[in-house]
């Protein structure tokens, strides 16, 4: 499974490096307003709509960020955050680098801005990534858009079914939306439970974190490892690390099998999980995929458990090659049946089971990719995450910790099986709702 995404600040994640080394402002002929503060501005009038991408950024950051894609975060930064208003401010960090921040009518976008050493100081990188909502009125007199209400409203107004819930893993939310009872397909936020699984069985002595073991079959992108040759040498711990930082799939199927379908499959049902035969045979990503690639999808889907074990048994996709997999699942597919399955309760019993296990390992794994910026950690003590994604299906987890030592989950999930989600969408709503406590 495809990782969605997302910046660090869950936003505009268009971060690239100037090229070249700084000029002066003499030797690149700009004129006397600085240029930074000119390109600050130059930055709300392309979100306005007022300047073309091709006017304003570099030929390489439109080559790897397209005009088509820009006007789509465009207009989920206007449903979210409501009308451009303006610069903020503009720190300077350097000739060609500074921090902006935009003011939007809901919120105030910060980040980063890096010019080229061109004549033109065309824009090379920008990372808007913090996004801090202005609490009060709205200026046309609409209620407080960083409420709960109107967080509520813009879930709602996603087309699909949407559920969301944060608060103590212990305790009553803070927010909750949805029904939180609901099955949604997790993507790879189903890793929770393999990493889960392999913590455990380090726990018992079944398994070493610095145990060295042989990568397994190669699964599809996303990852890294798939491209790696099988058999090669690796630590258990490397691989999760893989699994849950970058989502690497053939580490995570590597790691599936040396624990045990079955015992992922019983650290499941211990966790409380509502509903287990939904996500059973507690499926690898490889399996996955040959079934939404293959014509066995709606056999396997209409099957019982013991025939789909059956079929997994005799399951051959020897000759499948990523092209084929991509465009099979070009859109959504068989989301509602073949994927793995937990609802907002069954997450927060998932992360309840994490924390029990009291591993500083597993902590750590999850830390590394915390997809928050420093501003939005601010307050916590520890932030994990794990997303996950396919076309028409979008989770999003957080555990969190407060500075009083309290665990926190904050969670979203988004299904629609008639077409594909917006990850940034989703993602931002779930910065708005974690300024909440």
């Amino acid at each position: 499974m495809r990782v969605p995404m997302i910046a660090a600040g869950l936003a505009l994640a268009l971060l690239m490096p100037a090229q070249g080394s700084a000029q002066t402002e003499a030797e690149t002929g700009a004129s006397e307003q600085d240029p930074l503060d000119r390109r600050a501005e130059d930055v709300v009038g392309w979100l306005r709509g007022e300047i073309a991408p091709e006017d304003l950024f570099t030929a390489q950051f439109l080559a790897q960020i397209p005009a088509e894609t820009l006007a789509q975060m465009n207009s989920q930064l206007a449903s979210q955050f409501g009308a451009m208003l303006g610069v903020e401010s503009v720190e300077r960090q350097g000739q060609l680098r500074a921090r902006i921040a935009i003011r939007f009518e809901r919120a105030i976008g910060s980040g980063t801005m890096v010019l080229a050493d061109t004549g033109e100081a065309r824009i090379a990188g920008l990372q808007l990534s913090d996004f801090a909502p202005v609490i009060g009125d709205s200026a046309d007199g609409d209620a407080d858009q960083s409420s709960a209400e109107a967080i509520a409203a813009d879930l709602a107004a996603l087309p699909g079914a949407t559920a969301a819930w944060f608060g103590p893993l212990d305790g009553e939310p803070i927010f909750a939306y949805g029904d939180t009872e609901r099955q949604f397909a997790l993507g790879s936020a189903f890793k929770l439970y393999v990493l889960g699984a392999v913590s455990e069985a380090v726990a018992e002595g079944r398994l070493r974190w610095d145990q060295v073991v042989p990568l397994g079959q190669a699964s599809f992108p996303s990852g890294i490892t798939q491209s790696w040759p099988e058999g090669a040498p690796i630590t258990v711990q490397s691989l999760a690390t893989l699994m849950i930082s970058i989502s690497d799939n053939t580490a995570t199927d590597t790691l599936l099998r040396l624990v045990g379908r079955e015992r992922v499959e019983q650290f499941l049902r211990r966790t409380g999980h509502s509903a287990p035969e939904r996500s059973l045979p507690f499926l690898t990503t490889r399996e996955l995929f040959l079934l939404k690639t293959l014509d066995t999808g709606p056999a396997y889907a209409e099957a019982g458990i013991a025939r789909r074990r059956a079929m997994l048994a005799d399951l051959d996709g020897g000759g499948v090659t990523t092209e084929q997999v991509v465009a099979a699942l070009g859109e959504p597919k068989l989301v509602e049946q073949i994927e793995w399955f937990a609802s907002m309760e069954d997450e927060r019993k998932l992360l309840r089971a994490l924390v029990a296990l009291d591993d500083p390992v597993l902590f750590d794994i999850l830390a590394v990719s915390p997809q928050l910026s420093e501003t939005q950690r601010a307050g916590w003590a520890y932030a994990g995450f794990k997303g996950g994604s396919e076309p028409g299906v979008l989770n999003l987890t957080w555990l969190l910790k407060d500075e009083a030592g309290h665990w926190h989950m904050l969670a979203a999930s988004w299904l629609n099986p008639e077409a594909a989600v917006e990850n940034a969408a989703l993602g931002l709503l779930a910065v708005r709702i974690l300024v909440l406590r």
